[in-house]
């Protein structure tokens, strides 16, 4: 071990460890560098792993999971604090335990050591979701911080309120209009330009078009709080959780500024993710799994040209190995009998020349010409 250091100016440089008696520990007073990679060796029975691991990796991890949220705690083990008189110096420790490896597919290095543990609660803790469509930091606002927004532009500034209830969307819209319009609102922005809703112009129903209510126009003064935050809330109300506010920024020109209630991107509200948790980062979890592998990081597709890997042969023949092998060769499986029937073609003809429509019906499965399921 090293050397124990006397000098108390220097105690940052090390793991400074003060009367240890955790087991078979004798009152050691020992000093560890930082920064560096220290071996603990000894006689077997003379205290290693007491120190190493029951006195200065309990400590760090009992102080780092002390700093973690009741919530976070729950996916850790929480050591009890080592018989020790004084420990100082220790930033938070991990400890990884060596385990014989599995042939489980939701094995890997990180779970079997249980560093995945700590990777979950980190990512939990200091993670900054993102949109994954514009790269927008995905946050949650509260309905005072807009209105405060509002409020801080300068004096004068015209600004509108806006909730927007269609975004990039084919239809005609008629009824939606129709609907706002029966509900007290006069103007909707429509593609871009401000309408009244008694003229609102027919749009086609092929195209796709955006459309925000305006909610209220206003220009910011010293005692239009009250009414700024009505009028946030009732636009909230109306976009499921998001306003936009749409600030002059110059001759007839208006920028938009988006604001969401929710922990989605105010541009893509079907970018949306629920509080960040530990489970969110785990592949061993429904809530965190991946919907096409469920967390495995492979998904078994067939490869059509194994299954059909003479397509010159005809269906009797043998074209499709796996339904024309070992007993089965002296006579056409029933599923290409079946097939023949319904598509009315010959187990004669080679798979080359069956149409590439029914060959899809063949492989994936369908409907016949008749309506019938064929699978």
């Amino acid at each position: 071990m090293p050397a124990k250091i006397a000098d108390a100016s220097a105690t940052h440089k090390f793991i400074q460890i003060r009367g240890a008696r955790q087991h078979n520990l004798k009152n050691v007073d020992v000093d560890i560098p930082r920064d560096v990679l220290t071996v603990v060796t000894g006689l077997s029975g003379s205290g290693k792993s007491s120190l190493a691991f029951d006195t200065v990796f309990a400590e760090g991890q009992r102080r780092y999971v002390e700093s973690l949220s009741i919530h976070a705690r729950q996916f850790l083990e929480q050591m009890p604090k080592p018989d020790a008189d004084r420990i100082e110096g220790l930033s938070p420790t991990i400890a990884i335990e060596q385990r014989p490896t599995g042939a489980n597919p939701r094995s890997t290095v990180a779970t079997i050591t249980e560093v995945y543990d700590f990777l979950r609660v980190l990512f939990a803790r200091v993670g900054t979701p993102t949109c994954w469509r514009c790269g927008r930091v995905i946050s949650r606002q509260s309905t005072s911080y807009i209105v405060d927004q509002m409020l801080a532009l300068g004096a004068g500034t015209r600004f509108m309120i806006l909730a927007p209830m269609v975004s990039d969307r084919r239809g005609s819209h008629g009824e939606l209009l129709a609907r706002v319009a029966k509900e007290g609102f006069v103007r909707a922005r429509i593609d871009g330009a401000v309408h009244h809703l008694e003229d609102s112009p027919l749009l086609n129903k092929s195209k796709k078009h955006t459309i925000d209510v305006v909610v209220d126009r206003l220009t910011v003064k010293s005692d239009i709080a009250t009414r700024v935050a009505d009028s946030v809330e009732i636009a909230l109300s109306l976009g499921e959780g998001r306003v936009i506010v749409a600030v002059e920024a110059g001759e007839r020109r208006f920028e938009d500024r988006v604001y969401s209630t929710h922990l989605a991107c105010p541009l893509h509200p079907d970018v949306n993710l629920p509080e960040l948790a530990p489970r969110l980062f785990s592949f061993n979890s429904p809530h965190g799994a991946c919907p096409e592998c469920h967390g495995l990081g492979t998904t078994l597709e067939f490869d059509p040209e194994l299954i059909v890997p003479a397509p010159k042969l005809s269906l009797a023949a043998g074209a499709i190995e796996p339904l024309h092998s070992g007993s089965k060769r002296s006579a056409v499986h029933p599923l290409v009998a079946d097939f023949c029937r319904k598509f009315k073609g010959s187990p004669e003809i080679p798979y080359r020349n069956i149409p590439a429509a029914e060959a899809a019906v063949l492989m994936h499965g369908g409907r016949t010409p008749a309506g019938e399921k064929f699978e």
